[in-house]
């Protein structure tokens, strides 16, 4: 069984969409969607440096953008289940068909831009913890003022607040915990930081017409699949504020019977989870156009299995 997953905020990198353009009708797609949102997606994912990128209004979207790129130039995939960590949600939704992929891009453009306003308001990060033990590193981000805003598995938890209880953090790392790694995000994306957005983000779903997913949508929640195309949209809306509980999109996709994971562009982060996490299953991150041709062979492996 093979489960399709889309990486959230944090993953994109300078150039990193540049080899997904020469794909034969990637620059119109692209160019569709920047009008359609009114963002240069094209100069965002080929010109722009690691700050420019780093701006929530304009990492989202882009990488909303890359992963349905990515995933399209697969060709026809029918896999197990889908899931996408964070952002990659809306991703995750496209591939299961309840929204459309203009219909994800004008959402995650404005999520972005709400969680962006929200994150202005006070100077907030994410750091990532490596190593030690969920139920002794979680009481001490608590005792520290922090939310554990993604519980990722595989010995990674990431901790979000302000800068100055991140820097806390950094003083005073919890038992166990090998190293705490500052994020590439601009803001306490999961936490009570991040409520403000969550009307903006409801106010943007209320033009939306979702279908019931086509193929199974594990949710960041509680890891549980999602029936219905208006459960996906309100758990789309209310998990801005809410953690992420990656751990657990693991543990539904070892019983569901995943053999393989594959990770759309800019793939790496979730296949690595994966490695360490889910013993066995086959995993290939979609990072260059010259991945492809190993990810169709999996898929047509699964497809004819």
């Amino acid at each position: 069984m093979l489960v399709l997953v889309a990486p959230g905020q944090g993953a994109q990198t300078p150039g990193f969409l540049t080899p997904w353009l020469d794909l034969p009708g990637a620059a119109d797609r692209i160019a569709a969607w920047s009008d359609a949102i009114g963002l240069d997606l094209a100069h965002y994912g080929t010109k722009a440096d690691a700050d420019e990128i780093r701006d929530t209004a304009v990492a989202q979207p882009l990488l909303v953008a890359a992963g349905l790129l990515s995933a399209s130039a697969l060709g026809d995939v029918t896999p197990g289940a889908v899931a996408g960590h964070s952002v990659g949600e809306i991703t995750a939704a496209a591939f299961a068909r309840v929204i459309d992929d203009t219909a994800a891009l004008r959402l995650v453009r404005a999520r972005g831009l709400a969680m962006a306003e929200a994150a202005a308001v006070t100077r907030t990060g994410m750091s990532a913890l490596l190593g030690g033990d969920p139920e002794v590193t979680v009481p001490h981000l608590e005792k520290l003022g922090l939310t554990p805003a993604n519980v990722n598995g595989a010995g990674q938890i990431v901790a979000a607040g302000t800068m100055e209880q991140l820097a806390a953090l950094e003083a005073d790392k919890p038992e166990g915990v090998r190293k705490v790694v500052a994020l590439q995000v601009a803001g306490a994306f999961h936490t009570h930081h991040m409520a403000p957005a969550v009307a903006k983000l409801q106010e943007a779903a209320q033009g939306l017409d979702p279908a019931d997913p086509a193929v199974p949508y594990v949710s960041n929640k509680d890891g549980r699949t999602v029936a219905t195309g208006a459960e996906v949209v309100s758990r789309l809306v209310g998990q801005v504020a809410n953690p992420v509980r990656w751990d657990l999109c693991m543990e539904t996709f070892a019983e569901l019977g995943a053999t393989a994971l594959i990770e759309v562009c800019p793939g790496g982060t979730l296949t690595g989870l994966a490695k360490r996490a889910l013993k066995g299953v086959q995993t290939l991150a979609l990072k260059t156009p010259d991945d492809l041709d190993a990810a169709r062979t999996l898929v047509a492996e699964h497809q004819a299995a």
